[in-house]
């Protein structure tokens, strides 16, 4: 009967029935016995399930010079009917006028390589190199916004736990649904993004993230909280999101701390806190003003880590009403379900915070870019 009610609410977009927190097999048991796993070229393979789930690409550069950008791919299934993918630019206000260079364009004739490496579509090639280090992205997909960016991973790449997957459902060995992250949190860029007006030089600090949502985002989470974070030596990264009352509203937290050539921890004992926030009266979400981010844990050889970000957010990047910018066809599903209003606030303050970093009794502080986000669904 779960079973039967779950599969409606996908198909019909129904509100799902409170199912409790165990009906969630979370990431964070697995990180229990598996803080984490060093990522290998076969975590980066795309899934393409006939059923409904997204899987996104995305990469974050913050460049020597230059405004922060971001180039994704999403792929999608809707109920194993109607497949899209879609291919997104952003320059974030690169005259300081709060404006931003955006474009979200639908992708033509997509396909992947027969290994599941590597993405491709007309106009567009997204292809990971043999030994699984380096991502090239070329696209003339928009004639306003033509992509050439190289991607090299400069400290290794991980999951959380075993697989980085946390397991929708009643039964655990027949899940309903799914939510994965694999990250590259550190990496070399180079290459540009051509506008009509200007080429940017993209040589810089880079991110990836590969997610897969194996079911409905309003089914999956209710919120969610970003945070890329990017010093001379260290980079830190930390996705966190917390279910709907159908899952028992469980938190979920996924993050590490690397340097070049090393990953110094990974692992869930991590936290995400709006320290302050304010009423946005647009879209009628707490927005956040300052924020915290927390990470705890061990070393490969056993020494405690504990790892902080706090304060300011500063002057909000952007807020992205996601129902204006989604397919009619998704739309038509999320919108029938009460209180779906999914909206991402963005924020790359001007004003430098600090990672302060403590390894075996033994502190750093470094000035470092954020790139931050705060998402409420439902």
């Amino acid at each position: 009967m779960n079973w039967l009610k779950s599969t409606l609410a996908t198909v019909a977009g129904t509100q799902e029935p409170i199912y409790g927190p165990e009906a969630i097999q979370t990431v964070t048991k697995q990180s229990e016995t598996t803080p984490y796993t060093e990522l290998t070229k076969d975590f980066l393979q795309w899934r393409a399930y006939q059923y409904t789930n997204v899987e996104t690409q995305t990469f974050y550069v913050m460049p020597e010079n230059g405004p922060l950008v971001m180039v994704q791919v999403i792929y999608s299934n809707i109920v194993g009917i109607h497949t899209t993918a879609q291919f997104n630019t952003k320059i974030f206000n690169p005259k300081g006028d709060g404006e931003h260079v955006w474009h979200s364009d639908p992708l033509q004739n997509f396909m992947f390589d027969e290994p599941m490496y590597s993405f491709g579509a007309d106009n567009l090639s997204l292809t990971l190199n043999e030994d699984g280090s380096e991502y090239t992205i070329k696209s003339t997909v928009n004639a306003d916004s033509l992509v050439d960016i190289k991607f090299s991973r400069s400290a290794p790449g991980f999951v959380v736990g075993k697989d980085g997957t946390t397991y929708f459902g009643t039964d655990p060995e027949n899940p309903w649904g799914s939510m994965r992250h694999c990250f590259w949190p550190r990496c070399a860029v180079s290459g540009t993004i051509a506008t009509k007006e200007k080429t940017y030089d993209l040589t810089g600090r880079g991110t990836y993230i590969m997610a897969l949502q194996g079911m409905k985002p309003h089914h999956a989470a209710a919120r969610w909280n970003f945070i890329n974070f990017q010093t001379p030596t260290y980079s830190a990264i930390m996705m966190e999101y917390t279910t709907p009352p159908s899952y028992g509203s469980t938190k979920v937290n996924v993050g590490g701390i690397v340097k070049d050539g090393s990953i110094i921890y990974a692992g869930s004992t991590n936290s995400a806190t709006h320290t302050d926030s304010a009423q946005d009266a647009d879209s009628d979400w707490p927005a956040p003003t300052a924020a915290k981010w927390e990470w705890t844990g061990k070393t490969a050889d056993n020494q405690e880590v504990t790892a902080e970000v706090d304060g300011s957010l500063g002057k909000r990047q952007d807020r992205i009403d996601v129902m204006a910018h989604v397919p009619g066809f998704i739309k038509s599903i999320a919108g029938s379900v009460a209180g779906t209003r999914p909206y991402i606030f963005q924020f790359s303050p001007e004003e430098k915070l600090s990672l302060k970093l403590n390894i075996g009794g033994t502190e750093s502080v470094e000035e470092g870019n954020m790139f931050s986000e705060a998402t409420f669904i439902s």
